[in-house]
């Protein structure tokens, strides 16, 4: 089977706006994940869209037109964070075991979306990023570390960081819950 012949004009006005409006909300979530600051956020959306907008000429079609903007966005929001400051490790203020909630032990999806969000508060700039990027969004360790600019050990160290501190602060939801 032939793959479809690569793309050779710039999306169309509509398949741009098809393209927002099915994806702008993934999009802005991604950004809110990442920047933790919702005015930030759309700022990066608003931004990314812009910049997608106006490279749509770069558009080659060797993937869906929203998961070309999708990157975008997620680069803006990257931007973003750096121009705030390069990323910093905080300490782990206390020792933690490595027991995960069992999926039994959560009442809904909606709450453990509302604990997840509230655990992920607690992770560092860079761990909230690595965490969002590779769980959330499904980057591979290298194109993390290369969109960081750091080593993919920085990144692995940034995760076993991240989901340490997030199974801890789950566990402790979950017993306040008890």
């Amino acid at each position: 089977m032939e793959s479809p012949p690569a793309r050779i004009s710039a999306p169309t006005q509509a398949e741009f706006h098809a393209a927002v409006d099915a994806s702008a909300g993934r999009w802005l979530a991604v950004s809110v994940r990442m920047t933790r600051d919702q005015a930030l956020a759309e700022d990066c959306v608003q931004e990314a869209l812009v910049a997608a907008w106006s490279k749509r000429e770069q558009f080659r079609g060797g993937a869906q037109l929203t998961t070309w903007i999708h990157r975008i966005v997620v680069n803006t929001a990257l931007q973003a964070l750096r121009k705030r400051g390069r990323y910093a490790f905080e300490p782990l203020d206390r020792d933690t075991t490595d027991a995960a909630p069992r999926p039994d032990d959560v009442c809904s999806l909606d709450q453990f979306g509302a604990e997840l969000g509230r655990a992920m508060e607690q992770l560092s700039e860079l761990e909230r990023v690595c965490f969002v990027l590779r769980h959330l969004e499904q980057w591979s360790l290298k194109e993390i570390a290369a969109q960081l600019d750091v080593g993919t050990g920085t990144i692995k160290q940034a995760l076993f960081r991240a989901l340490k501190k997030l199974r801890a602060s789950l566990r402790e939801e979950q017993t306040d819950h008890d």
